[in-house]
């Protein structure tokens, strides 16, 4: 039965664990060595762990399901992290924070151009003076894009305590108008296979088309790494890891 994926944060967590994104985020947030804002937080994986450090932290996410276990995981290490529920397109928070970050591919699943820039402004207004603003995304692979949509191909092997061995296939119909994969994950225990089907509808953003983008709101693309590792960005890496600031004023 298709589900909701963000409905079930514990399936979530066990699947996509915060992992190598932790120390970069981590480091930009000691860099800057102020407020942090998070959007589309999750479950509270990068939160909490910043909030700790001593970051006065907000986060922000859509989803109440992740939002109750992002505020029981704040609770939990007794981390100072602020949880609101709210949508990345309009946000208004009446500060303005050193670090934003929008983390694990969370901007793709803004489809339209309007509504990637509206969230990129909604950041560009809250960025303090000599803020970063940070993300990741994919870097669109062309093969899979173009793979045929009838077919599924394997995402993950997963040991969970919880779940078991959690295998994860895809499948993709991607419209090159729009830029718009229209995916699905089939999510499979070992007692049931398909016990959960998921949309995961990502827009592609190409690494030509990104710094427009980003100037087109305000800011300006100041690093580009191929992974959160930081490793340089080239033809053949999987990610984009990016570092922004608001641009300067134009005369």
């Amino acid at each position: 039965m298709q589900t909701d994926f963000y409905d079930h944060p514990d399936l979530y967590d066990a699947l996509l664990p915060v992992g190598g994104h932790l120390p970069f985020y981590l480091d930009l947030a000691r860099q800057q060595s102020g407020t942090v804002l998070e959007l589309a937080c999750g479950t509270g994986q990068l939160a909490v762990p910043i909030a700790m450090e001593g970051h006065p932290t907000v986060a922000i996410d859509r989803s109440a399901a992740m939002l109750n276990v992002a505020v029981r995981r704040a609770s939990a290490e007794s981390a100072p992290a602020t949880f609101v529920q709210a949508d990345m397109r309009r946000f208004a928070l009446a500060r303005r924070f050193d670090l934003i970050v929008v983390a694990r591919n969370s901007l793709l699943h803004l489809l339209s151009t309007a509504d990637l820039l509206a969230t990129l402004t909604a950041v560009r207004d809250h960025l303090a003076p000599g803020g970063v603003f940070a993300f990741d995304i994919f870097n669109p692979s062309v093969a899979m894009l173009a793979s045929d949509a009838s077919k599924r191909l394997l995402v993950m092997e997963v040991a969970t305590a919880a779940f078991g061995l959690v295998t994860v296939d895809a499948t993709h119909a991607y419209d090159s108008s729009t830029q718009v994969n229209d995916g699905r994950w089939y999510i499979s225990t070992p007692e049931r296979r398909d016990a959960w089907i998921v949309p995961m509808v990502l827009r592609s953003i190409f690494p030509q088309e990104l710094p427009l983008l980003v100037s087109a709101a305000g800011l300006e693309l100041v690093e580009r790494f191929g992974e959160v590792s930081r490793a340089p960005f080239g033809s053949r890496s999987r990610v984009q890891a990016c570092v922004c600031r608001r641009a300067a004023a134009r005369p």
